[in-house]
């Protein structure tokens, strides 16, 4: 059985994750690239689109005009599985918008350090 958040690791990934929204909110481009495990195992299933691959991922972030929309972060669970695997879960909220959205990723040490290797974006139904 692996040994569940260790507070080290739960530490390491909740930087990670904060860089991550970071870039994401500055849409540093570079860094969200940067962010993620560069192989084809990389998947990425946003709110309108299934991308696989970090190349296919890199290529949808320079086509976006304007970056991701502005977001608050509403709640957040950092799960660490072992020394070298974590989920990051969160809800957040668009900007001038009441839906709820919810963001998954997998995170998995590498010698580059943490990469996401899987995430998953999508928003539930508005609550106006």
């Amino acid at each position: 059985m692996p040994e569940l958040n260790n507070p080290a690791i739960v530490a390491e990934v909740t930087a990670m994750s904060d860089l991550y929204e970071q870039a994401l909110a500055e849409n540093r481009i570079a860094t969200l690239d940067g962010l993620f495990y560069d192989g084809p195992e990389t998947v990425r299933y946003g709110v309108g689109e299934n991308l696989y691959g970090a190349a296919e991922i890199a290529a949808f972030r320079r086509a976006r005009t304007g970056g991701s929309p502005p977001r608050r972060v509403l709640r957040r669970v950092i799960t660490a599985l072992g020394p070298d695997v974590a989920t990051v879960d969160l809800e957040f909220q668009r900007t001038g918008s009441t839906r709820i959205g919810r963001q998954s990723q997998a995170w998995i040490r590498t010698d580059d350090g943490w990469k996401v290797i899987a995430a998953h974006v999508s928003l539930m139904a508005d609550i106006s």
